[in-house]
């Protein structure tokens, strides 16, 4: 089944209304990760696509990615629970919720703006060249799988 299009407004006041669903103390149904790691660790894709985290795998593990695990991270299938994190999503550090929460809502607002063919144009940092509905499946099953992680 087609994710919902992140190119939409109403997909976008969706996640805003269940991201508003959280509060600092929602508790996590599965993994390590606090609410405000959650919301820190979502905003790594967005800060990619946008410049301002240019962390990137070594050559080998992108070569990885790109061969052998593409396709299930921007395919139309969820997450698994507890799969692996890339090191560069990784968040241990104490995070303020509601800076993290507003933080995260202005990039899933800036990608949607900045629209499909504009996204398809920007290379991702881990899985190079990704086409719109590739882009739209791996950030929308990406916060969806974490927003369901924390009920909502």
């Amino acid at each position: 089944m087609a994710y919902p299009s992140i190119y939409l407004n109403s997909t976008t006041e969706e996640l805003f209304r269940r991201i508003d669903q959280l509060n600092s103390e929602s508790p996590a149904l599965w993994g390590k990760m606090t609410v405000g790691q959650m919301l820190s660790h979502c905003a790594v894709p967005y800060e990619q696509i946008l410049g301002t985290n240019t962390d990137q795998p070594p050559l080998l593990m992108r070569l990885i990615l790109t061969l052998f695990l593409k396709k299930s991270m921007v395919n139309e299938v969820p997450y698994k629970r507890n799969l692996p994190t890339a090191p560069s999503f990784i968040r241990t550090d104490k995070y303020d919720f509601f800076i993290e929460k507003e933080r995260l809502k202005n990039y899933i607002k800036t990608i949607q703006e900045m629209g499909a063919e504009k996204l398809a144009a920007t290379p991702s940092l881990s899985l190079g060249t990704l086409s719109a509905t590739e882009w739209n499946n791996l950030l929308y099953k990406h916060i969806d799988h974490h927003l369901a992680q924390f009920g909502v």
